[in-house]
């Protein structure tokens, strides 16, 4: 995980860029990690976790009708939550799931994260989400899975954007 933060500090730093969090199923994990680096204040700028439905409408901008259709735990509410996120910073990581070990859906089983990562460059913004399922079986493991896979995802979104 060393590796995988240093990496995040050095394109943070070469780019000039800030980062945001909204968490959901991960409930600040990816934060936390964020914060372990050295020197995580020039770039980490606003973290949530917005846990209730409520809370991703408020503070990321997700549309009621988007939970309503899609449910929270969904592609599409991600979407919004990383792109609501970059009203806040230049880089946006989002999650969205169920962390295990119940819970879950017709359309995702327990273990199931969304994640979505925003870019905003000049006047685009760029959004990118994917699906994962962890193969942990305990609530903290899934946790921490989620968080590893969406900071490593990170860098490959980062590389391909930048």
């Amino acid at each position: 995980m060393k590796k995988v933060l240093n990496t995040i500090k050095e394109i943070f730093a070469a780019n000039n860029l800030t980062v945001s969090t909204g968490e959901s199923c991960t409930g600040g994990l990816i934060s936390s990690y964020l914060t372990d680096i050295d020197g995580a204040s020039d770039f980490v700028k606003q973290c949530f976790v917005t846990y209730a439905p409520e809370a991703k409408q408020k503070f990321l901008n997700v549309k009621p009708d988007t939970i309503e259709q899609y449910g929270v735990v969904s592609n599409e509410v991600v979407y919004q939550m990383a792109r609501g996120l970059l009203d806040y910073a230049d880089v946006s990581i989002a999650t969205t799931g169920y962390a295990a070990p119940t819970g879950g859906d017709k359309n995702n089983h327990a273990g199931s994260v969304y994640i979505g990562f925003g870019l905003k460059k000049g006047n685009k913004k760029f959004i990118h989400t994917l699906k994962y399922h962890s193969t942990y079986k305990t609530r903290p493991d899934i946790k921490k899975d989620f968080a590893k896979k969406a900071l490593k995802e990170l860098i490959i979104f980062l590389k391909e954007n930048l």
